[in-house]
């Protein structure tokens, strides 16, 4: 496995635990839950960025590993 597929694997679960965490924040009534999820969501965000930062940095160091050409 590549470390272009490894990063792409961890992107796509730090994606889906943000929009599990987004959807938890907007079901919840509790208002300290929701203020929780609300948080973690956004660490989450930041996360997925500095994932996708660091994809894009590989494709840039690795040109045969980008399949969009």
């Amino acid at each position: 496995m590549t470390v272009q597929t490894q990063i792409q694997q961890a992107l796509a679960s730090a994606q889906s635990v943000e929009a599990s965490l987004t959807q938890f924040s907007l079901e919840t009534e509790n208002q300290q839950a929701k203020q929780t999820f609300q948080q973690l969501a956004q660490q989450q965000k930041n996360i997925v960025q500095q994932l996708q930062t660091r994809y894009d940095q590989v494709l840039q160091e690795e040109p045969q590993f980008n399949n969009n050409q």
